[in-house]
């Protein structure tokens, strides 16, 4: 028997992915760069064993059944088989300390623990790059959460050109912060992956949104070399927006957007104009995210309390990259 366990962050992306173009390879049409942080992980040991007569996978503790609810998981551990060069069947239980599928990346940080959980329990010795390479497979965003703190994930144009690496910040991730105004925990109509390829297929600005990203990424990363924080939070509010906006002008037209979605997207303007650091972001979902200077986070925090629920609201700071929590490989 060979087991393995490890623990992911959740990354939430400042420049977004939007849209694949090799689906099956998981390629993204645009490069992208996140912050990883240390509200939200996933924990996942994984254990291959002869005596399995199949595979299954436990998802906080229920059994997932389906060919739907295996696919990714499926797909790492079939090239975790094949790469150790064994036919093992495996059993794998994931514990989500984050709301599955509501727009707060789950996904990421289950797929990143459970490549790190396939790599401990296999002996694989990938390195980061590897590692991130073998994650993306999973889950497009998971090979940014191998990382802590700020990742780029290179678009690539293949399978070995296409993996996340750390952008170096001098610490200054540190002194950030994210509030998570959580406008909605349940799962979402429209899946991100569903979402992209209806947007890629049939937006009228899909073309405009990824010259857009490219000059993008590099706004963010100039910003971040600078450590200047309100260039770093206007070029990221707008490529939020433009993300967004190709969903309004995809055939048929949709939105994660909800009532509560832009509640919280004016408060933030609101705080602004009154001289508050603030800055949100949205991913696939109708959750929107402050980014602002960590010594301003709790006055920030408690204003937006004025507008939602102690329970809508997490403070989450830089997180760390992938940690095994389960060195020994058992045989």
């Amino acid at each position: 028997m060979h087991n393995g366990k490890a623990r992911a962050f959740t990354n939430i992306a400042l420049i977004k992915y939007w849209g694949k173009k090799d689906p099956k390879l998981i390629l993204p049409m645009n490069s992208s760069l996140s912050l990883t942080l240390d509200a939200f992980y996933t924990e996942t040991s994984v254990s291959f064993s002869k005596d399995y007569t199949e595979d299954l996978f436990y998802l906080d503790g229920y059994l997932q059944e389906g060919e739907k609810k295996m696919q990714k998981v499926s797909r790492l551990l079939n090239l975790a088989r094949k790469q150790a060069g064994i036919y093992d069947h495996a059993v794998v239980h994931s514990h989500n300390f984050v709301p599955t599928a509501a727009g707060l990346a789950s996904s990421a940080s289950g797929l990143a623990a459970l490549a790190g959980a396939c790599n401990e329990a296999l002996a694989l010795n990938l390195s980061s790059t590897e590692l991130s390479r073998f994650a993306r497979k999973g889950s497009g965003s998971a090979c940014r959460s191998i990382y802590g703190g700020f990742a780029e994930w290179k678009k690539g144009d293949s399978d070995q050109t296409s993996f996340a690496l750390p952008v170096d910040a001098n610490q200054w991730e540190n002194e950030l912060a994210m509030i998570f105004i959580i406008t909605n925990d349940k799962a979402k109509k429209i899946s991100s992956r569903n979402g992209m390829q209806q947007t890629v297929e049939t937006s009228l600005y899909y073309n405009d949104w990824l010259k857009a990203a490219e000059a993008d990424i590099k706004t963010a990363k100039n910003a971040i070399a600078n450590q200047d924080f309100h260039a770093l939070g206007e070029v990221i509010e707008a490529n939020c927006l433009k993300m967004h906006a190709t969903t309004l002008a995809a055939t048929p037209p949709f939105s994660y957007w909800t009532p509560d979605s832009l509640k919280a997207m004016n408060k933030v303007y609101e705080m602004r104009q009154n001289g508050q650091n603030c800055y949100f972001t949205m991913d696939a979902g109708p959750n929107v995210k402050v980014l602002c200077p960590k010594k301003d986070s709790q006055k920030i925090y408690n204003d937006l309390q004025k507008e939602f629920s102690e329970q809508q609201l997490v403070l989450a700071h830089a997180g760390k990259g992938i940690e095994s929590l389960e060195t020994e490989v058992s045989k």
